[in-house]
């Protein structure tokens, strides 16, 4: 398949990365003239029905809760919405220059341990600013953390939040986050608190 030429109001550029729910582009906004990272869900790929509108409740809920955490080491998030066309759900978010933490462990190797430290440090503040705001990540791992070309790690991808004292954002019984760096608690499908990220930076670090 080739590139789609538009989602919502946004002009692809080209592909940057897919996984199991969709794709993630680089686009343009003609509207405030800026490269955007377009990340999308393909609904029908998925689910379908009254599961499907709950799902985009869903997803609209948790990307406007990550719209309104505003901290250098999390990622803007700067739209979401739905393209009226194809029933895509889509975040239009910061475009980062940069490699992934993942990237750079898999070229690179273990980084010194006073950078891995520093870079740690950052992490934790950005967690810190949405811990205090209510958000559990609840998925830190090497490949949300983007290393820019200034040296800084910024947190990206709050795709599976949860809103401390509020429902969980995702499907009921689903297991959410990466077994590797996931704590006891959301293995065993207990609801987790700021101590589950915390868990999870201290596997990363």
């Amino acid at each position: 398949r080739g590139l789609p030429e538009q989602i919502g109001r946004y002009e692809i550029r080209e592909e940057l990365g897919r996984g199991m729910m969709g794709v993630v582009y680089e686009a343009h906004d003609p509207l405030l003239h800026r490269r955007i990272a377009l990340k999308t869900v393909h609904l029908a790929h998925l689910v379908g029905g009254k599961e499907g509108e709950r799902y985009q409740q869903r997803f609209l809920a948790e990307a406007r809760i990550a719209a309104q955490l505003s901290h250098p080491g999390i990622v803007v998030v700067y739209d979401v919405g739905r393209d009226e066309k194809t029933g895509v759900l889509f975040i239009a978010l910061e475009y980062l220059v940069g490699q992934t933490l993942a990237s750079r462990l898999e070229g690179e190797g273990f980084a010194d341990w006073r950078e891995a430290l520093r870079m740690a440090g950052k992490v934790a503040d950005a967690l810190d600013h949405a811990h205090s705001n209510g958000v559990i990540h609840r998925d830190i791992k090497p490949a949300n953390i983007i290393l820019n070309v200034l040296g800084s790690a910024i947190l990206m991808d709050f795709g599976i939040v949860k809103i401390t004292g509020g429902q969980s954002h995702t499907a009921t019984g689903a297991m959410v986050g990466t077994a590797l760096y996931m704590p006891p608690e959301l293995i065993r499908g207990e609801v987790p608190d700021p101590r589950a990220d915390l868990y999870s930076l201290g596997v990363t670090l």
